[in-house]
């Protein structure tokens, strides 16, 4: 039965609890019904649309700490993966009235139509700061049940990240499948699919490179079979130290074959060069993190999205520290030298922005394909 004052025009009133008992109220502006998942917050100001389809925030209800969302709608082909990937989504103000020339539907109707919770209403800030103290949380969601000790005996049965293996279910790819490059093929390389962003593809196509996806199952036999001259590892959701599989199979490619991660990868790079990975506080996710470049001093303002890291103290002899957070001094950057092997915990194709950090796909074709023009 509906509670009295549960609907304001329409929409149903939504209760999040978080797993230590926090209660925040709202309202939904897209879909009803209940789910669980880790809260993280993200800093973006915009790219709403990127971050929401990006395959990296499976099992994860985001909340969005700039204030206003929705106004530019949804625009085709700034999608990173064909389905809503994120949990559910939480705004303090949600603009239903969108305006773009090149968008052709809301943000609300794809939650809708992807049957995905969107809240408004919420102390978007107050739960920021809560999950910034206390550290990233399960939390559980409802429009149907309102009493808090129900809500935090949900989020609390729900299974935490740690340990848990969400890339195998994180990749649209069911069998390899080949993107030939955007002109002159210069290259080609290998990717292994995690829960890739379409717009690593497109980088990679852009400087020359024809890409054969393949799912991060893929055996070490099959990888070294296609003869790449370079393999890339991509981003993913989940608990890289739950992927055993994976990281196996890449240990047979070091050495033999130039490879470059990113997000994921470089966490299961790490795993398979001898370093360790934990689990962050909360996590980084946003477009406007500094990074230092080790190898030449300069600072990048780059795209991240991630909640474990490669462990500093780790890094085996002739495995180097490349990239620092500034905000925290966590490995943003590994490489191997004597393996050919080197990766990046952020994401240098940086959709929607900043763009500092692309000489990262330039270097990689450098690398594998003397021919390739870059620019």
């Amino acid at each position: 039965m509906e509670h009295a004052g549960s609907r304001r025009q329409g929409r149903s009133r939504a209760t999040l609890v978080l797993e230590d008992g926090s209660v925040f109220e709202g309202w939904s502006f897209a879909g009803d019904g209940e789910v669980a998942g880790e809260v993280v917050f993200t800093t973006s100001m915009v790219g709403y649309q990127e971050t929401i389809t990006d395959p990296s925030y499976r099992g994860q209800i985001v909340l969005f700490t700039y204030p206003l969302i929705g106004n530019y709608g949804m625009i085709p082909g700034d999608e990173e993966s064909r389905d809503v990937q994120a949990a559910a989504v939480l705004v303090r103000e949600y603009t239903p009235y969108h305006s773009n020339w090149a968008s052709e539907k809301s943000l609300a109707a794809t939650l809708d139509e992807a049957g995905v919770l969107g809240i408004e209403g919420m102390d978007t800030r107050a739960l920021t700061r809560r999950i910034r103290d206390r550290g990233a949380m399960r939390g559980f969601i409802s429009t149907v049940e309102r009493d808090p000790n129900v809500l935090q005996e949900k989020a609390n049965a729900h299974p935490s990240m740690v340990g848990r293996d969400l890339a195998s279910s994180g990749s649209d790819l069911a069998e390899p499948t080949l993107m030939p490059a955007f002109g002159e093929e210069r290259c080609r390389i290998v990717a292994l699919d995690y829960g890739v962003k379409g717009s690593i593809y497109k980088e990679l196509r852009s400087r020359g490179a024809t890409v054969l996806a393949m799912p991060g199952s893929a055996e070490p036999e099959a990888i070294l079979d296609s003869n790449p001259d370079g393999l890339f590892l991509s981003n993913g959701p989940g608990d890289p130290a739950a992927l055993d599989r994976a990281v196996n199979a890449l240990r047979p490619a070091l050495g033999e074959v130039p490879v470059f991660g990113i997000c994921l990868g470089h966490q299961l790079l790490g795993l398979a060069l001898g370093c360790q990975t934990y689990k962050m506080p909360f996590g980084h996710h946003g477009a406007n993190h500094p990074v230092r470049n080790l190898e030449n001093n300069r600072i990048e303002i780059t795209s991240q999205n991630h909640g474990f890291a490669v462990l500093e103290s780790s890094l085996p002899e002739g495995v180097e520290l490349t990239h620092r957070n500034l905000y925290d001094g966590t490995v943003e950057g590994i490489s191997a030298p004597g393996l050919r092997a080197w990766s990046v915990q952020y994401h240098p194709e940086s959709s929607p922005g900043p763009r500092d950090s692309g000489y990262l796909f330039d270097g990689f074709i450098e690398t594998v394909s003397p021919k390739a023009v870059v620019g």
